[in-house]
């Protein structure tokens, strides 16, 4: 009988010069400069993020053309369909099996490994509830609430949610928009010290993020045309005091929607601050402004048991 590979960095080869976390059992959404010496969840880890972007899929007529619903927003465009999951042994890491064989993880390509199955947590933890977010390295977890799916690959090393429903991005044809998404990472490259002053930074980054331009420039809502601050004020959040912001974002294409930038300390480690991002779509079928309330008294500690809404109905 062979032997798995226990958990490490190892060498990602669809992102040369990059390690990718394999955790035992898949590979995970965290990744670091080859011949990093930190490992991933030591006190104080805080991977680089950049910002998310939109994924296009295929032209009418293309694989996935006219599909509503679930993973639309997942489909890449053809150049990136043909990859596979190949076995390769990692150099210097395996261990020998009974038989003399060697079993070292799959090889890495640059995402996570083949899709989660049913009732496993995309991020790698094996048997996760599936109306869980896990956000290991910051030591919390977000509710899943109904009508909304945790994303099966990673987005720029955030840990991501959103609803399942979406439709053609109202200021680019053949891309299409969630109604809601929710992201959480580490805050890095801010002088921020607390959360009050983070979130009040953050604001503008996120509503930029989400609704003006992505990380291509291209404007997938026309344009932030103005903002206005609707809610602001300290909140706690997995037993630690936190701060958010509240703005509602007018675009030039579409209703506009509603961006929240929550941040409070790490409940692990050098207990770093942690940003979770929110962007809900204005309009009927954008996901009702409570739910981000309820997302936000749903955040707890890993090994919390505690019930934190999960399952609450706050999709379009």
């Amino acid at each position: 009988m062979s032997m798995t590979t226990p958990p490490g960095w190892y060498a990602d080869h669809g992102v040369p010069g990059t390690e990718r976390w394999w955790d035992g059992n898949a590979w995970t959404a965290h990744t670091r400069p080859a011949g990093g010496s930190v490992p991933p969840y030591q006190q104080g880890y805080q991977p680089p993020y950049q910002q998310p972007q939109m994924i296009p899929i295929a032209p009418n007529g293309g694989p996935g053309a006219g599909r509503r619903g679930r993973g639309r927003g997942r489909v890449v465009a053809a150049g990136a369909a043909g990859l596979v999951l190949v076995l390769a042994v990692v150099a210097g890491v395996t261990l020998l099996g009974d038989d003399g064989t060697t079993t070292p993880p799959p090889r890495a390509t640059g995402t996570t490994s083949e899709p989660a199955p049913s009732g496993a947590d995309p991020t790698g933890e094996p048997g996760a509830d599936p109306t869980v977010l896990v956000d290991q390295l910051n030591g919390i977890t977000l509710p899943v609430p109904d009508g909304w799916e945790k994303s099966e690959r990673a987005v720029d090393r955030a840990i991501t949610m959103t609803t399942v429903a979406d439709r053609e991005c109202p200021g680019e044809s053949n891309r299409y928009c969630p109604y809601g998404r929710v992201m959480s990472f580490t805050a890095t490259q801010t002088d921020a010290a607390t959360p009050e002053a983070l979130a009040k930074e953050d604001i503008q980054a996120a509503s930029d993020a989400l609704y003006d331009e992505d990380t291509l420039g291209t404007s997938l809502y026309g344009g932030v045309t103005s903002s206005t601050v609707v809610k602001s004020g300290p909140v706690t959040v997995a037993g630690r005091t936190g701060y958010l912001v509240r703005r509602q974002v007018k675009t030039a294409r579409g209703p506009g929607g509603y961006v929240q930038s929550l941040a409070f300390p790490s409940t692990i480690g050098a207990e770093s601050l942690i940003t979770v991002r929110f962007g809900f779509d204005a309009g009927p079928e954008g996901p009702p402004l409570s739910g981000m309330d309820a997302i936000t008294e749903g955040i707890r500690r890993i090994g919390d048991t505690t019930s934190g809404g999960v399952g609450s109905s706050i999709g379009p």
